[in-house]
């Protein structure tokens, strides 16, 4: 696998998620983002979509979208890194 990193939301004080990223093998789009946990929502989700054993819905906000955009149109820098880990985490 080969992940190319797309971007991250610019206010997160942490150097924490949301990202977006592409699998350059596949062309997948995996996005990191808060677990949404809340059993109204979750079941408002599963009204249109089973959410199967292995799934998890993510939820990423709006500043996110010209991310997603530059994955989905493949506009994005190949080898752009992302912040790393934050200095109080390593």
């Amino acid at each position: 696998m080969r992940l190319s990193f797309v971007g991250i939301t610019p206010d997160t004080p942490d150097n924490g998620c949301p990202a977006v990223y592409v699998d350059e093998d596949t062309g997948d789009i995996w996005i990191q983002g808060e677990a949404v946990t809340d059993s109204g929502a979750l079941a408002e989700v599963g009204r249109h979509s089973p959410i199967g054993a292995g799934e998890a819905v993510v939820k990423v906000p709006p500043v996110m979208k010209s991310f997603v955009m530059e994955a989905v149109r493949g506009t994005y820098e190949r080898g752009r890194q992302g912040p790393g880990p934050h200095p109080r985490r390593s």
